[in-house]
């Protein structure tokens, strides 16, 4: 008992001595180091711009200090012993414990990390948040130029002040200056977000050997830290992530072909399926064409046609654009044949409706005296059933464009969201974003992707349940055989690699397990910079449809049982009240369609005739003469899907992702078709009044 006690006051005044020893304090953000002697040896001043600060903090024999996203251990002379980058700014450092914990935050979340040895044990995802991603080069940026060397002896580690001292070397002609500099700059360890505008701004200032190194470096730590071809990258990610696609195109209108051609091999090799990859390799095609590089120009655009695989219906990543814009063309095409269909009807049944309401008050004044006399006899009452079966048909079909457009607009917009389209899974951000999703949609879908990005995070366990379903996804079945692989169960991993393989043939990353070796990017990014590990399976674009679409397992015709709800969400361009009347005005006049085809026809509907009205609207219309017969109805939708398509042709509705609608000569055969519609429809308009007359002769 009395040797415990000794040991622990021994161990108390150690401490004490140590605590005495060395102080840190932290005044202004300023860092002052104060030795046993209570003189400050050194300190350390850190801009406002540099964003909040936390601690300091002792821990074997280091002060830890956080500036943003940014760890700094300093020795006690004032060394800048490491820097480690965490994935958002740092707020609270605490060594409870004897474990050292370093809090961040995540927008609405919090991330606790453990530093051991020098590193950060948890798998550090990089959020596309460009405050966090370009934090090292603003950190270079705000340092004055007085003050630029004493910064870059201070911070040796950030590679931005390294490139400043070699662009002020070059300015001085000290080219040696200038590539030591350089040298130095490449040589830090940066992620890969800071090794690509790194390498971006070395090609600015002429340095491209340099920038293939760091380009290099950031290909490497791209997939170290789990980031994958396979995934989808927007355009707001690659920003955060060093903005290449953005470099790319200022080589490319400066004619600067051969970097070029770095710098889109870098994003075919880590990221080929960034947000409007078909237009750049396309562009990139074209400049190979013009300088007589047609080979390779036709390989970069089997390439582009390569990577639809997967996507929905094989159509490419505007698939569902492409399938929201064919929903708007025939929206616009059956609107207007059912305005066509209502003007032929009013057209026709006006003088008889004139008469039949004469004796009730008139055709206005009758809603007051008889309403319900007066409902009974609205225009479609005269109407024959093949006429209004017409009509019901039509607003059917409009609903189900209408419900499809809805689909299509809501599913694009959620599988746009941050967290499936940044290029991982995994980490406190990406699940705090999924959770903004809202419902899900498939199950397996959910798990595949949930259990994907806990794979990542190194949750074996958690992975594997995730992964299990009555039928796992073929692509489940693969990551489940690389979790066996990690368990050293070969014999068993490779069983569900044969089993994913046979439920998917096409499923790359199963045939790479299995050694068979298939001629895709990913295969070749997973050879060069992940070595022998097996190959994980990333969620095609399929897949994340059926993950966040709200009704799994069906079309748009699903929608139709909340016609309401799809209607009032369509994004139409309008104010509320105007979309909320529309949905009403549709609404009504498919339940009048659906009713009044149960009703009887009034008798005077027959004598209508063929007013002079109705001749004009016959020859002016296509078909809207003729839809109590089946010709009738297809010339009256083949004129309107015409119209439709000549005002999507000419600019009068937006769509962009339908190739065919700017295909050179298009407007021509258009214009063809529509004078063919107009003298299919002079035929049947003289057909039609010559058995007219003859049957007014024979009831004479």
């Amino acid at each position: 008992m009395i040797r415990a006690l000794r040991r622990a006051l021994l161990l108390g005044l150690l401490m004490v001595i140590q605590l005495a020893a060395a102080q840190a304090a932290l005044d202004d953000r300023t860092l002052s180091f104060t030795a046993d002697t209570g003189r400050v040896t050194w300190s350390r001043s850190y801009p406002a711009a540099l964003g909040p600060i936390s601690g300091p903090l002792r821990q074997d024999g280091l002060t830890w200090l956080a500036v943003g996203p940014s760890l700094y251990a300093y020795t006690d002379s004032g060394e800048q012993r490491l820097r480690l980058d965490l994935p958002d700014v740092v707020s609270a450092l605490d060594a409870g414990g004897g474990v050292f914990r370093v809090t961040v935050g995540l927008g609405s979340v919090r991330d606790t990390f453990t530093v051991s040895d020098m590193a950060v044990q948890e798998r550090v995802v990089l959020p596309p948040v460009p405050d966090v991603t370009g934090w090292l080069a603003r950190a270079a940026a705000v340092i004055p130029q007085a003050q630029l060397s004493a910064a870059a002896a201070q911070d040796p580690v950030n590679p931005f002040l390294q490139l400043r001292l070699a662009r002020l070397a070059r300015q001085r002609g000290d080219q040696f200056g200038a590539l030591e500099a350089v040298q130095r700059a490449v040589s830090a360890q940066v992620p890969f977000a800071a090794s690509v505008q790194l390498a971006a701004a070395l090609d600015a200032a002429g340095f491209p050997s340099a920038a293939d190194i760091a380009l290099d470096r950031a290909r490497r730590d791209w997939a170290e830290r789990g980031y994958d071809p396979d995934l989808p990258v927007s355009h707001a990610a690659l920003r955060a992530y060093g903005n290449p696609l953005g470099y790319l195109n200022v080589l490319l209108r400066q004619n600067r072909l051969r970097r070029a051609d770095v710098w889109i091999r870098y994003l075919r090799e880590v990221s080929p399926r960034f947000e409007g990859y078909p237009e750049v390799y396309a562009r990139y095609a074209a400049v190979l064409d013009a300088q007589g590089r047609s080979g390779e120009a036709d390989e970069w655009r089997q390439f582009s046609r390569s990577l639809a695989g997967g996507t929905l219906y094989n159509l490419g990543p505007d698939a569902l654009l492409r399938l929201r814009d064919a929903a708007k063309l025939a929206t616009l095409g059956l609107a207007v044949a059912l305005l066509a269909a209502l003007l032929g009807y009013t057209a026709h049944y006006w003088s008889v409706q004139g008469r039949d309401l004469a004796p009730l008050g008139g055709r206005y004044g009758s809603w007051l005296r008889h309403p319900l006399s007066r409902a009974r006899r609205l225009t479609l009452s005269y109407a024959g059933f093949g006429e209004r079966l017409v009509l019901a048909t039509l607003v059917a079909a409009l609903l189900v464009t209408l419900s499809s457009l809805a689909w299509t607009q809501r599913v694009n917009a959620r599988i746009l969201a941050p967290a499936l389209n940044a290029g991982t899974y995994g980490g406190a951000w990406f699940y705090d974003q999924l959770e903004q999703l809202g419902p899900a949609g498939d199950s397996r879908s959910i798990g595949l992707i949930r259990g994907l990005a806990a794979q990542l995070d190194g949750d074996a366990s958690v992975a594997r349940q995730l992964y299990e379903a009555p039928t796992p996804l073929p692509c489940a079945l693969n990551n489940l055989g690389v979790l066996a692989a990690g368990r050293d169960d070969q014999p068993q991993a490779r069983e569900l690699y044969r089993r994913a393989l046979a439920a998917d043939p096409q499923l790359t990353s199963a045939a790479y397990n299995l050694g068979l070796n298939p001629a895709v990017p990913e295969a070749a990014f997973q050879r060069q910079l992940r070595g022998p590990q097996p190959r994980l399976c990333y969620p095609d674009q399929q897949t994340l449809v059926q993950a966040v679409d709200l009704a799994p397992g069906s079309s748009a015709l699903a929608l139709l049982r909340d016609p309401w709800g799809a209607l009032t969400r369509l994004p139409t361009g309008l104010s509320r009240p105007l979309q909320v009347a529309l949905a009403a005005l549709l609404m009504v006049l498919g339940a009048v369609s659906v009713l009044w085809l149960l009703v009887p026809r009034l008798p005077v509907g027959r004598l209508a005739g063929r007013p002079a009205l109705y001749r004009l609207v016959a020859l002016l219309v296509p078909g809207s003469a003729q839809l109590d017969g089946a010709w009738g109805s297809v010339l009256l939708l083949g004129w309107a899907f015409t119209v439709a398509a000549l005002g999507v042709q000419r600019g009068l509705v937006s769509s962009r992702a339908l190739p065919g609608m700017s295909a050179p000569g298009l407007d021509t055969v258009l214009l063809a078709v529509l004078a063919a519609c107009y003298l299919l429809n002079t035929v049947a308009f003289v057909i039609a009044e010559l058995r007219w007359a003859r049957a007014q002769r024979r009831a004479a």
